[in-house]
């Protein structure tokens, strides 16, 4: 059962059980994925639903620190319910340890390593599996002189 049709299924679910926060959210889902297809002109395959599902994820993570920065808890729990409830159709992602050691193979096929060509080698070897902003985060770490 593909992603799309897992959400589809949930939907329906959720609407049965009139559970309201899930079905608002796998709506929302249903409607972002609906827009990525209508924008790429032609059904999307699963790297395509993995994308737009990360996209929301990080959406709702922004938005959840953005209230908890402006006292608004309650916001702040929704949105991290609607994370939490995205975050089940996304594949597992990698762990800090694993993307270094991705960074590290990449690093070992380059002769002379810069930021920006070592960041796109490895985001297309990690597509899908791991946050861009912790990818960046371990290749300024090995890209660092040492002292």
């Amino acid at each position: 059962m593909s992603i799309t049709d897992s959400i589809q299924a949930d939907m329906k679910a959720a609407a049965r059980a009139r559970d309201a926060q899930k079905l608002v959210t796998l709506r929302m889902l249903s409607a972002s994925l609906h827009n990525a297809k209508i924008e790429k002109k032609e059904s999307l395959n699963d790297e395509d639903v993995v994308r737009v599902l990360q996209r929301e994820a990080k959406k709702r993570s922004e938005a959840a620190q953005a209230f908890d920065s402006g006292e608004r808890s309650e916001l702040a729990e929704k949105e991290r319910t609607e994370l939490t409830l995205i975050q089940k159709y996304l594949p597992a992602q990698l762990s800090k340890e694993q993307v270094a050691l991705a960074v590290t193979e990449v690093l070992a096929t380059m002769e002379n390593p810069v930021f920006g060509t070592v960041m796109k080698k490895v985001m297309q070897k990690l597509t899908g599996q791991a946050d861009g902003k912790l990818v960046s985060e371990v290749v300024k770490e090995r890209l660092a002189p040492s002292p």
